[in-house]
């Protein structure tokens, strides 16, 4: 079954699986397989004011709706394409006196376009909203009382002069959102800001080491009257060579946790339990546990002290992060490493988290030299363990090689860079914002370190002049998250 610009896939009913997703013909790493628009989305309470509601992008201005006092945009062109699915929502917020919580928001925008267009098969779509996982009969009782909860706000937010719906419908929408709401990310693909629900893509089934990557694309509405104007979509892209009649899937947690850890996060939440070859036959779980081996091997009970200790550790800097405490983080992890290394092997994972923060913190603070020798660590042991082709793998390579160019250290800068960069263009694609940022740090750190080649003591005289000038890219602040992941759960 294929509709409007969905040619290249079939829906088909995966074995033990319910519904799944099928190539209709061949797609190599980068291929885009299909782009979806949203069937709705809103922005996370928290960032409404900083966030554009069309296109989901973080600018330092935007522009207030007018009536509502609560919807912001990047211009007009951007309020412009908001309108049919603001103006609903622009009159129901003013006579309701305040904007609701984004899940009785997304829930409403759903319902009025069902109002506007049926609950059929809209435009593109290769399912409607009616016939989407809603898993309410799975839900515990915490899950229960929420959904009542947030029935309940939905009733009293709904106007009365709108198209009328049964509990049993709200609940059904409200259950969608819970298990099928994509996580939506800011430009720069950094940080999660808003959630979205897009039907086609709800029908890829999840593997732990998936054919396929979704990236979330803000779209181009600067270009408003040329052929490169783009509406705000996500992008299936393959990660591998796929042949017509595979089955497209896509991993719906990070895969730098333990098969057990993976199963358990995705029972509870997504109500299935992980039959991938991965999962079933532990796959780089002994990658992920590796201890150092040679003449003094650690005994299985200093192993284990040291992994509890690791996970006591990553407590205390969670809460030192919220806090904003970095110069105790380092401290933190400094110990932890001091720990950890005489017994944990390269790749273990519990040494590669601390390891991560640790470069990560380190960078912000300005440290870039020892920042740079924890990025480089953490980032040859992501590589062993993650597909070469994943995006997180390439967002990882991509600061560490930030990291190396501020510690002055050019050719390995360099290096991972061109080695980030090849990695997102088959998962970004060339036109994504973060791969046409990484092709000018490409170019110009290719040019330096030419000019590195030629006369180091001169390179270095014209680097420092640069630097008092202008930093090529400030290191944002260390996100409190880890990077977002692919369906966004209530919490």
């Amino acid at each position: 079954m294929t509709k409007g610009g969905m040619e290249s896939v079939e829906v088909f009913t995966s074995e033990g699986k319910g519904r799944g997703l099928k190539a209709q013909k061949e797609f190599l790493p980068g291929d885009v397989i299909f782009a979806e628009p949203a069937y709705a989305a809103v922005v996370f309470d928290s960032l409404t004011h900083v966030i554009c509601h069309t296109c989901f992008k973080r600018q330092e201005r935007l522009h207030r709706c007018g009536q509502c006092k609560f919807a912001y945009y990047c211009d007009r062109t951007c309020q412009r394409a908001a309108w049919l699915n603001h103006k609903n929502e622009c009159s129901a917020i003013k006579k309701h006196g305040k904007a609701p919580t984004e899940n009785i928001r997304l829930a409403a925008r759903i319902m009025w376009k069902i109002e506007r267009e049926g609950s059929g098969l809209a435009e593109g779509c290769l399912v409607s909203i009616d016939d989407l996982q809603n898993h309410v009969d799975s839900f515990g009782e915490e899950e229960k009382k929420e959904l009542r909860a947030d029935v309940e706000s939905f009733l009293e937010f709904w106007p009365p002069q709108s198209q009328q719906f049964g509990m049993q419908y709200i609940s059904h929408i409200f259950g969608v959102i819970n298990c099928n709401g994509f996580t939506l990310s800011d430009q720069r693909g950094l940080q999660a800001v808003g959630v979205g629900v897009f039907p086609n893509l709800c029908q890829a089934n999840h593997d732990c080491w998936p054919n396929c990557t979704v990236i979330f694309n803000n779209g181009n509405h600067e270009a408003v009257r040329s052929m490169f104007h783009t509406q705000m979509r996500i992008e299936l892209r393959a990660l591998s060579k796929i042949s017509p009649g595979d089955e497209l899937t896509v991993s719906y947690v990070d895969f730098l946790n333990l098969s057990e850890e993976r199963r358990k996060q995705l029972k509870k939440q997504y109500y299935f339990d992980c039959t991938c070859e991965h999962c079933k036959k532990q796959i780089k779980d002994n990658l992920m546990l590796a201890v150092k081996e040679g003449e003094g091997k650690p005994s299985a009970e200093t192993v284990k002290e040291v992994i509890q200790f690791s996970k006591d550790t990553l407590e205390k800097i969670n809460k030192a992060r919220m806090e904003g405490l970095y110069h105790e983080v380092v401290k933190l992890c400094r110990e932890c490493l001091k720990k950890q290394e005489p017994v944990l092997g390269d790749t273990n994972i519990y040494l590669l988290r601390i390891l991560s923060i640790a470069s990560e913190v380190l960078s912000y603070l300005q440290m870039f030299e020892e920042a740079a020798d924890y990025a480089k660590r953490m980032v040859d042991g992501y590589l062993k363990i993650y597909h070469p082709n994943n995006a997180q793998l390439g967002m990882a390579v991509m600061r560490a090689g930030v990291t190396h160019w501020h510690a002055g250290l050019i050719e390995a800068g360099h290096g991972l860079i061109c080695k980030a960069y090849a990695i997102l263009l088959i998962t970004h694609g060339p036109s994504h914002p973060i791969t046409k940022d990484l092709e000018v740090m490409r170019v110009q750190t290719e040019m330096e370190l030419r000019m590195f080649q030629q006369n180091e003591l001169m390179y270095y005289k014209m680097r420092e002049a640069a630097l008092k000038n202008q930093k090529i890219q400030v290191m944002p602040e260390p996100s409190n998250e880890t990077s977002p992941s692919l369906f966004h759960k209530k919490e």
